[in-house]
């Protein structure tokens, strides 16, 4: 086996799901953090990839996982990459962000490493864990763009 000499920073995949609400409104699927870092905190579902899958993978695994929502992969349209050297404070952590924009609100119960998981219209925010907030936007932005290019 290989060693190198220089330190590999963990990946996460993190997945932004919204769905229409009424009157054309977008509601968000978030899950209340069972563990520390931001125990108790609202974020997205989300964790650390596996060896052997893609960010994408790794995105809909932990959807399911987190809240019982079942998903496709090609479903996905990817955000960004967030490379902040300090936002996760348990080690150095890459997030890949994907969002996924849904005609209806599945069901959600939180599981695993989720407390709950619950639906927030996207004006309406509990304050979000790490650096959510910021992924967020550039989500919606990428989500009001391609609506108005439908349009």
């Amino acid at each position: 086996m290989y060693t190198y000499k220089y330190p590999h920073p963990a990946v996460t995949s993190d997945c932004i799901v919204l769905a229409k609400a009424d009157a054309g409104q977008l509601s968000i699927l978030l899950i209340r953090r069972k563990h520390e870092p931001c125990k108790g905190e609202w974020a997205f579902p989300g964790g650390f990839m596996n060896i052997d899958e893609t960010a994408e993978d790794a995105a809909v695994r932990e959807l399911a996982e987190e809240t019982g929502v079942v998903i496709d992969s090609k479903q996905l349209r990817q955000v960004g990459a967030y490379t902040e050297v300090d936002r996760d404070p348990r080690e150095r952590v890459i997030t890949i962000a994907h969002v996924v924009v849904l005609d209806e609100m599945p069901a959600a119960r939180g599981a695993d490493d989720a407390d709950s998981a619950q639906w927030f219209l996207v004006g309406h925010l509990p304050p979000l864990a790490f650096d959510h907030g910021r992924i967020l936007a550039d989500a919606l932005r990428i989500v009001n763009d391609c609506r108005k290019d439908v349009q």
